[in-house]
């Protein structure tokens, strides 16, 4: 699916793996430059050299999203290697369940932190240089998490929640400079992390059950609803929040079992709980 990205620079936050692996590899595609920031520097080093192997134009810069002079002088670098920026993807994130009553500080800090304020930090620096410039196209990774609730994962509804509200914020803040700022909701996306950490019985009865289209979804689904908000194609879309989600929200409040997979039963089975090894 072509959205003319050949030429363009593309940020993605959390650009190694999972969802924004996939924006940069289906943007890369499509002829953009790409910008990755990361954490991981095994990971990121992986996609870079993969990227330059095609011949893409590519920089990783390994940085904590929660630190904004870090995220600063990592957007400068990338403008001085690949241009000015014309769009970011931010889809750095973490989940790590815990039941409410017992989840530890460190771990409602770091999910929260990365999630919620890491996505501002790191999309503050371009913010501001498409403003002098006025023009540019911001995308968040938002979740049906943060259009509802999910047992385990109070810190990562609301710091999804908070995304969406963050999202609409800027995007009447920045409208007027021209930027545009839209979020994208996905639901299950079938990954090796969600199949290692997920009952394969309760994938099947309590998750695809719920899926009005009966499957989950590929990361480069959601990358391609990531880059359709921001090409041109969406030029007057801001402030939306794309549930990218097989029809899940459609009837997120009225399918068996509650509105979260059936998460309560695993609470129930002991499933979730704090890490053996804190930070873990």
């Amino acid at each position: 699916m072509d959205f003319e990205l050949a030429g363009r620079v593309i940020v993605v936050t959390g650009g190694a793996s999972g969802i924004g692996l996939a924006v940069a590899q289906e943007a890369a595609a499509q002829g953009a430059r790409i910008g990755i920031i990361d954490s991981s520097p095994a990971q990121a080093d992986a996609a870079l050299a993969a990227f330059r192997a095609a011949g893409v134009e590519a920089l990783v810069e390994i940085v904590d999203v929660r630190d904004e002079a870090a995220c600063e002088a990592a957007t400068d670098r990338i403008e001085r290697a690949l241009g000015p920026i014309d769009g970011v993807a931010a889809c750095a994130g973490i989940s790590r369940p815990e039941p409410s009553e017992s989840m530890l500080e460190e771990t409602w800090d770091a999910v929260i932190g990365i999630n919620l304020t890491g996505v501002f930090r790191s999309i503050r620096p371009a913010g501001r240089r498409m403003i002098q410039r006025r023009r540019g196209a911001i995308v968040t990774i938002s979740s049906t998490d943060g259009l509802g609730g999910h047992a385990a994962r109070a810190h990562y509804a609301a710091s999804k929640h908070g995304v969406v509200g963050l999202t609409r914020s800027l995007a009447i803040e920045w409208g007027r400079y021209g930027v545009r700022v839209n979020a994208v909701a996905p639901g299950v996306v079938d990954t090796p992390l969600l199949r290692r950490n997920v009952p394969p019985e309760h994938v099947a009865n309590a998750m695809i059950d719920r899926v009005p289209l009966g499957r989950f979804s590929t990361a480069r689904e959601q990358a391609n609803a990531c880059l359709f908000l921001l090409s041109d194609a969406s030029s007057y879309i801001s402030g939306a929040t794309l549930a990218v989600d097989g029809g899940l929200t459609a009837g997120y409040f009225t399918r068996w079992g509650g509105a979260d997979y059936g998460s309560n039963a695993l609470l129930e089975r002991g499933l979730y709980g704090p890490p053996a090894t804190p930070g873990a």
